[in-house]
């Protein structure tokens, strides 16, 4: 009984190997299309002929296929939004003429235009002109005072994600409770850019970087210059 099972199986799957070679099988033989049995579709109940279960089939893939470019018009729509901001923030920054001026800029672009809950901005660098700001930090000591983050700047590529309570404090300060996503990004010798989200699906681990990497590049050219105007 073994054996006879096996060599069904065998034929079935000589066969199906046949009619995926002769496409045009059926149609040479229609009569046994009127004879084949179609397997039921998922909402239930047997399809009546090899026609109509290629009808169902091929709107079932044409459905399928208007999901996908949905999703795709809509990725798209909301890249040319993000690069839209993107833009207005290099012109912005472009307008800038001090370091205050950048970095109340950057803040405000990210604030606004990007729609976060807090962006913070860490400088290695001492600027005595720069005003005293809760979404501003002068570390003493550059990166060498952060520890914690050594392994990030040796990256020097943007992340996000989640991050522990203690990386979170340290960026964030005061207001570090209740963000669950963060967006971080290197500024060169500059410093660092952290972006905070209470939504915890708004940067998630492995998300596309392009927009955030355009973003890090402008704002470290921009603080550069500033500070070589200064």
């Amino acid at each position: 009984m073994t054996a006879t099972l096996l060599d069904d199986a065998t034929q079935a799957r000589v066969v199906a190997a046949y009619l995926k070679r002769h496409p045009e099988f059926l149609s040479e033989y229609p009569e046994l299309a009127a004879k084949l049995t179609m397997p039921p579709r998922e909402s239930g109940g047997a399809v009546a002929s090899l026609a109509v279960y290629q009808m169902q089939s091929l709107r079932d893939k044409n459905a399928e296929l208007e999901r996908r470019l949905a999703e795709l018009v809509e990725i798209a729509a909301e890249n040319e939004k993000l690069m839209e901001r993107v833009h207005a923030l290099t012109v912005a920054l472009l307008r800038a003429s001090t370091m205050e001026v950048t970095a109340r800029t950057v803040i405000a672009r990210l604030s606004a235009d990007f729609h976060t809950e807090r962006v913070r901005l860490l400088l290695f660098d001492t600027e005595p002109k720069l005003p005293r700001a809760d979404w501003l930090e002068q570390v003493a000591g550059g990166a060498a005072a952060l520890p914690e983050f050594a392994e990030f700047l040796h990256k020097g590529e943007p992340s996000s994600g989640r991050l522990s309570t203690d990386k979170l404090a340290r960026l964030f300060g005061e207001h570090a409770a209740g963000l669950q996503s963060v967006a971080l990004m290197p500024l060169g010798d500059a410093g660092i850019l952290a972006i905070g989200s209470v939504d915890p699906n708004r940067f998630q681990p492995g998300m596309g970087t392009l927009f955030l990497k355009m973003i890090c590049a402008t704002i470290t050219a921009a603080l550069a210059r500033s500070r070589d105007v200064s």
